[in-house]
């Protein structure tokens, strides 16, 4: 049963990867993308690396939703919808995408691995972090915070207004108060 999840996984994640350049618009492609980075993350999970997994699917979620909005916001079609060419040069992106898949593909099944020696560590998750990290994991941690912080500090401060602004300060207004008309 793995094995078969495996290459259905493996399979969305390319047919994604593939609907990323096939698709017309930018919003479309950042969903295929999203679609591709899930299937990789469940394949992470299935190989028993669940904290690279679940950050994959996390981080690719909040990222490609980001994109999205920004895209909504700041692009000059509506909401990115509008068709529009995902590649430029096809030949020469086909062409360099063959060789590259075909180089990457040649040195899987040339490469002589190496036969693996000892057992896998009983709690992957720590393993991992410890070997990436090693003794900064807390201060990491602490600066993942301290980035969330200032995001969401910088999209407070970007505002003019604020919902006390619009109904006063007890939010009991009738009607709101609206300088800006629609203004943010």
């Amino acid at each position: 049963m793995d094995v078969v999840a495996f290459w259905v996984l493996a399979a969305g994640a390319v047919a994604g990867g593939i609907a990323v350049f096939a698709v017309d618009s930018m919003a479309r492609a950042t969903f295929a993308l999203l679609v591709s980075f899930l299937c990789v993350g469940a394949e992470l999970l299935l190989v028993d690396l669940p904290y690279l997994g679940l950050l994959v699917v996390l981080m690719m979620i909040m990222e490609m939703l980001v994109m999205a909005v920004f895209m909504v916001m700041y692009m000059m079609n509506p909401a990115g919808l509008m068709p529009m060419a995902m590649v430029h040069n096809r030949r020469g992106a086909a062409a360099v995408s063959a060789a590259v898949f075909a180089a990457l593909a040649a040195g899987v099944f040339l490469t002589p691995w190496p036969p693996r020696r000892g057992a896998p560590a009983g709690d992957t998750t720590f393993a991992l972090g410890e070997a990436v990290m090693g003794p900064k994991m807390a201060v990491m941690m602490l600066v993942g915070v301290a980035i969330l912080a200032t995001m969401i500090s910088s999209v407070v401060l970007a505002t003019r207004r604020g919902r006390y602004d619009r109904y006063g300060d007890r939010l009991d207004a009738r009607r709101p108060a609206d300088p800006g008309r629609g203004a943010p």
